[in-house]
C-alpha cells in the first residue's frame, strides 16, 4: 500500500485533488474486476467442455466395458455346455438345495430361460415369512412349479415381535428360505432372519436380494440378485422413482427434499391400509396352496401363534392322492372351535389321502374318528388345552394305525375310558413319546411293543413309573431300549419337582439294570444321588452285583437337585465309568468292552463286562459344580453341557467343555 503523496493538513486544493484520484482508482478497480469475472468465466467454460468430454469417454468407456464382459461371457467353456448337461447340473443343485432354482435363475438370462422351463426344481417351497409379506410369493412358486410335479411345501409363519413390528413401520418386505427340510421346529438357528428384498428397478422385472443359508456351519450364505417377474402371469407394476413403494426403506433425504418426501408420504398407502390388507394373507396364500393340493406330497405349515386369518386352514379339505406327509403346527395352544376340515372329517368321509403315512398335528382340532388317523407309519398329535377325549378313544387312534413305526402323544386333559381299554400290538414301533396328564399312564398297561427302541414319558407322576416301563417291556418280551426319557421334556426350572413329583415318578431305579442295551438316558425333576449311585460301580451300598446300563454313553439330568454329597457322588461315577486313561490301560485286565462306536471300555470289569465310557454329560439346574469339577470332567468326558441353579446364586450360566 503506497503512501498518500499530499500535504499535512489538508488544503482545499488538495482535498480537491484527493477526491478526483479517488474517483480514478475506483475506476481503475471496478476494470480489474471485471477482468477477474471474464478470465473465471472462459476458466469454467474450458473446465465444463473437458469435463464434458471426459463423462462421453467415460459412456464409452462403460459400453465397451460392457461389450468385452459380454464377449467374455460368450467365450467362455460355460457357455458351450448342452443344455442337456446343464439341466442335469441343476438338478444336482437341487438335490442338494432345495431352493437352488432362485440362485440358478439369478445367473444370466440363458440359465433364467433353463431353470424357467424345469418346473421340478420350483417344486420344493421352503419359506419363512409373516402377514406383512406378499402371500402373492407363494403363488410365483407354484406357478413356476408347472401342473403335474409333486409338491414338497414347507412353509413358516412368523408373528412379529415387539422389534419387528417397529420395523414393519419402515415398509420392509421379507422373503427368507430355511436351511433345509425336516429342520426341528422353532430350532435355535434352524432358519434363516429373512433378508430384505431391495428393489432395483431392473427392466422386465423387480430385482431382489435372496440370503441362501444361514448360521448352519455346512451351508454357504449366498446373496444374490434375483429378478421376481419372468413373464408368468401377470406382471407387477414397476416402483416408480422415490420413496412411493410400500415396502421400502424410506431413503435419507437432505433438507431441500422435505417438500418432495411430504408429498410422497401423503400419496403413499396409509398404515391402516397396510394393516387390513395383510390381514387377508392367510386366506390369499391358502387359496394358491389348496388349488393345488392334488399335487401335495408333503405339506408342512408351522406357525408359532394364532393369526388373524387362520380360519384359511379350514380351506384345507378334499382329494391328496399323492400326499405322503402332512403337519399343521402351532407353538402356542389356543381356543379353537370345530372345524370343517381334513383332520376333522366324519368317520365315513372319503378323501383320496391313501398314500399319508407321516401326520403331524400340534394345537390343533381334529377328531379322533377323523379317516385322516388311520393307516399311518408316524404319528405326531399334540391336543388343544379345551380338547377331553377319552382315553379308549386315544387307544383307538394307535389301534387304527398298526403299522406305526413312531408315535408321539401329548394330552394335557383326557377323560376317563368309557369303553375297557384293549389290549393293541404295534410289532413295528420304535419311538413312543407319551407327555401329558397322568392317566396316559394307562396306555402303557395296553400296549405291546416288540421292537420299541426309544421311550420318552413327559406325564404326570401319579404313580411309580418304572412299574409301568418294566411291565411293558416284559409284556413286550424285552426290547433292546437304547433311549429312555422321563420326565426331562416336561421338566423346566428349579421347581419343577413340585409340579411332577419327586423323583420323576421313580421310587426306585434298579429297574434300570434289566436295561442292557441303553445307550442315553435322560431324567428330569429327579433326586440326583440315587440315580448317581444306581450308576456307579457295583458295591454293597447300592445293592447291586453288576453293573447298571453297561452300554450307557450318554447321560442328560434336569432339575435334579443334589442334597448333601451329591457331587461327590457324580465325581465317583464317572471315575469309575470314565477311568484315567493311562491308568486303564496299565491295569489291563480281561473283558468284554462294551463301548461302541469307538468310544473304548470303561471302568472296571465285573463278570467280564467292561461298561462304556460316558462321552456326553448335560446337567441343567442340577447343582453348582463349581469350575475345578467342571475342569476334572473335561479330562475324563468328551462333552460336558451343565448349567447351575439360580437359587445357589447363578443366572443360568452355560458352561460348554469339549
Amino acid at each position: 500500500m503506497h503512501p498518500l503523496d499530499l500535504p499535512e493538513p489538508p488544503t482545499q486544493a488538495s482535498i480537491a485533488h484527493a477526491r478526483a484520484q479517488l474517483v480514478a482508482l475506483h475506476e481503475s478497480s471496478q476494470a480489474l474486476e471485471q477482468q477477474i469475472l471474464d478470465a473465471r468465466d472462459a476458466l469454467a467454460r474450458i473446465v465444463e467442455e473437458r469435463q464434458a468430454a471426459i463423462r462421453d469417454m467415460e459412456r464409452e468407456l462403460a459400453v465397451l466395458d460392457d461389450s468385452v464382459a459380454l464377449t467374455k461371457a460368450y467365450v467362455s467353456p460355460i457357455k458351450r455346455l448342452p443344455h442337456e448337461l446343464l439341466r442335469h447340473i441343476f438338478l444336482f443343485n437341487f438335490d442338494d438345495c432345495a431352493w437352488s432354482a432362485w440362485v440358478l435363475a439369478a445367473v444370466c438370462s440363458l440359465w433364467r430361460k433353463v431353470a424357467l422351463a424345469m418346473p421340478t426344481i420350483w417344486s420344493k417351497i421352503r419359506l419363512v415369512t409373516t402377514q406383512a409379506s406378499s402371500a402373492e410369493t407363494i403363488r410365483l412358486w407354484l406357478e413356476r412349479s408347472g401342473k403335474t410335479v409333486p409338491l414338497d411345501i414347507e412353509i413358516i409363519l412368523k408373528s412379529p415381535s415387539v422389534h419387528s413390528a417397529l420395523d414393519s413401520i419402515s415398509r420392509r418386505r421379507y422373503l427368507s428360505i430355511p436351511h433345509a427340510a425336516g429342520d426341528p421346529w422353532v430350532a435355535a438357528g434352524g432358519w434363516a432372519t429373512p433378508p430384505p428384498l431391495v428393489h432395483t428397478g431392473a427392466p422386465g422385472g423387480t430385482a431382489v436380494h435372496l440370503q441362501i443359508g444361514g448360521a448352519h456351519p455346512t451351508v454357504h450364505v449366498v446373496p444374490v440378485q434375483a429378478v421376481v417377474n419372468d413373464g408368468v402371469g401377470p406382471a407387477p407394476p414397476p416402483s416408480p422413482p422415490g420413496h412411493t413403494h410400500e415396502w421400502e426403506m424410506p431413503p435419507l433425504m437432505p433438507a431441500v427434499a422435505a417438500a418432495a418426501a411430504a408429498v410422497a408420504e401423503r400419496t403413499a398407502p396409509s398404515s391402516q391400509q397396510r394393516v387390513r390388507k395383510n390381514l387377508h394373507w392367510g386366506h390369499i396364500a391358502f387359496y394358491y396352496l389348496v388349488e393345488e393340493m392334488r399335487r401335495w406330497e408333503r405339506f408342512v405349515f408351522r406357525f408359532d401363534k394364532q393369526f388373524a386369518t387362520i380360519g384359511a386352514l379350514k380351506s384345507i379339505e378334499g382329494d391328496a392322492p399323492l400326499l405322503r406327509e402332512f403337519e399343521i403346527s402351532c407353538s402356542d395352544p389356543a381356543f379353537y372351535g370345530d372345524w370343517k376340515w381334513l383332520p376333522s372329517a366324519h368317520v365315513n368321509a372319503h378323501f383320496d389321502i391313501g398314500n399319508l403315512r407321516t401326520l403331524t398335528l400340534q394345537h390343533v382340532p381334529f377328531k379322533w374318528s377323523s379317516p385322516m388317523l388311520r393307516n399311518l407309519r408316524h404319528l405326531h398329535l399334540r391336543s388343544l388345552p379345551t380338547v377331553h377325549i377319552a382315553l379308549d378313544r386315544i387307544l383307538h387312534i394307535v389301534a387304527a394305525n398298526p403299522q406305526l413305526e413312531s408315535l408321539a402323544l401329548h394330552f394335557n386333559s383326557p377323560n376317563q375310558p368309557v369303553l375297557p381299554l384293549t389290549p393293541v400290538t404295534l410289532s413295528e414301533l420304535k419311538t413312543l413319546n407319551l407327555g401329558g396328564h397322568y392317566l396316559l399312564a394307562n396306555l402303557l398297561e395296553s400296549l405291546l411293543l416288540p421292537a420299541l427302541d426309544t421311550l420318552i414319558l413327559d406325564i404326570e407322576a401319579r404313580d411309580p413309573i418304572e412299574e409301568a416301563v418294566s411291565a411293558l417291556l416284559t409284556r413286550s418280551g424285552t426290547p433292546p431300549l437304547t433311549r429312555l426319557s422321563l420326565c426331562y421334556g416336561a421338566s423346566a426350572g428349579a421347581h419343577a419337582g413340585f409340579y411332577w413329583g419327586s423323583s420323576a415318578g421313580v421310587t426306585s431305579w434298579h429297574f434300570l439294570g434289566e436295561l442292557e442295551h441303553l445307550a442315553a438316558l435322560q431324567v428330569g425333576s429327579a433326586q440326583l444321588e440315587p440315580l448317581i449311585s444306581a450308576l456307579s460301580a457295583p458295591d454293597e451300598d447300592n445293592g447291586q452285583d453288576r453293573w447298571v446300563c453297561p452300554r450307557l454313553v450318554t447321560l442328560a439330568m434336569r432339575g435334579c437337585h443334589a442334597h448333601g454329597d451329591g457331587v461327590a457322588k457324580l465325581v465317583q461315577m464317572v471315575e469309575a465309568r470314565n477311568p484315567d486313561i493311562g491308568v486303564a490301560a496299565g491295569a489291563g485286565g480281561a473283558g468284554t468292552g462294551l463301548g461302541g462306536g469307538g468310544g473304548g471300555g470303561g471302568g472296571g470289569a465285573v463278570f467280564g463286562v467292561v461298561p462304556a465310557r460316558l462321552r456326553h454329560l448335560e446337567l441343567y439346574d442340577c447343582t453348582a459344580l463349581g469350575p475345578d469339577v467342571t475342569k476334572w470332567l473335561k479330562t475324563r468326558i468328551e462333552e460336558v453341557v451343565c448349567t447351575e441353579p439360580s437359587f445357589e446364586g447363578c443366572v443360568g450360566r452355560l458352561v460348554l467343555v469339549h
